[in-house]
């Protein structure tokens, strides 16, 4: 199935680049400071969340802005790809049904137009990391892993939302809910200690708190995470990977039904 995907991306591999291109510049059409936004804006949210919380909510934790940055750059990379991936199919529907090309690759190409806005944004995470003394070791290759995990399983929640949404529109709206919930269930600007013993059994079954959790050992801690962590990381995104690809594979005949 690898070898599969592998040569197909191999084959539509220009389309893929000029659809990545296409999304990239769309964000930013008639923007004045253009991709400069996706290294502001993070640094912006963590700016306002960092006053409120360290001085409103008085959350005690060192190095605060790099806890709180290291959050919002993971969520919002996963909020923002899944949110354009899951319209991909649906907004496409005129070239579907004029040219032959694997569907997934819609999804797969949101996905990475934003992974070029979460580069960006790493590079804003690692100016705060700099500035706020922080050490840089070698323990950071190992941060490769779990963007390797975030990716896959975005890209599975991608092929899911975007195969739902074609027979069910209300879907964007229901997981802009999701995504709010989930953010508060996610320790992004709060520290997992206040949370009570219940809340902290939930959290295991929150893939992003282990892939959060994950990298902050490494830039916070700069320890290498235990060994549970990388397995929840990996599982996660390889549970998340198969169930969307079954999905989108099954009802992908009959989008054009639907469009």
């Amino acid at each position: 199935m690898i070898k599969k995907w592998l040569s197909v991306f191999r084959r539509y591999g220009f389309l893929l680049s000029q659809l990545v291109k296409r999304d990239f510049k769309t964000k930013y059409r008639r923007s004045v400071l253009g991709v400069l936004w996706s290294l502001l804006n993070p640094m912006l949210v963590m700016l306002v969340q960092y006053i409120v919380f360290s001085t409103i909510f008085r959350f005690d934790l060192e190095n605060y802005a790099v806890y709180l940055l290291s959050g919002i750059v993971v969520f919002n990379y996963m909020s923002d790809a899944t949110s354009q991936a899951m319209n991909s199919i649906v907004q496409n529907a005129m070239l579907i049904n004029k040219v032959y090309v694997p569907k997934y690759i819609y999804p797969f190409s949101r996905v990475l137009s934003s992974g070029v806005n979460f580069l960006f944004s790493l590079a804003a995470l690692y100016i705060m990391i700099l500035a706020s003394g922080l050490s840089l070791t070698l323990n950071h290759f190992f941060l490769l892993y779990a963007i390797i995990c975030l990716f896959v399983f975005i890209c599975g929640l991608s092929m899911f939302l975007s195969a739902i949404m074609v027979f069910f529109r209300d879907t964007q709206f229901l997981y802009s809910v999701a995504l709010t919930i989930w953010m508060y269930l996610t320790p992004i600007f709060y520290p997992v200690t206040i949370l009570p013993d219940n809340v902290l059994f939930i959290l295991k079954f929150n893939p992003l708190y282990h892939i959060i959790k994950f990298i902050r050992s490494i830039i916070l801690d700069n320890m290498i995470p235990p060994y549970y962590t990388w397995l929840y990381c990996a599982g996660f995104a390889a549970i998340a990977f198969v169930i969307g690809a079954m999905v989108f594979k099954k009802t992908q005949s009959k989008f054009i039904l639907y469009l």
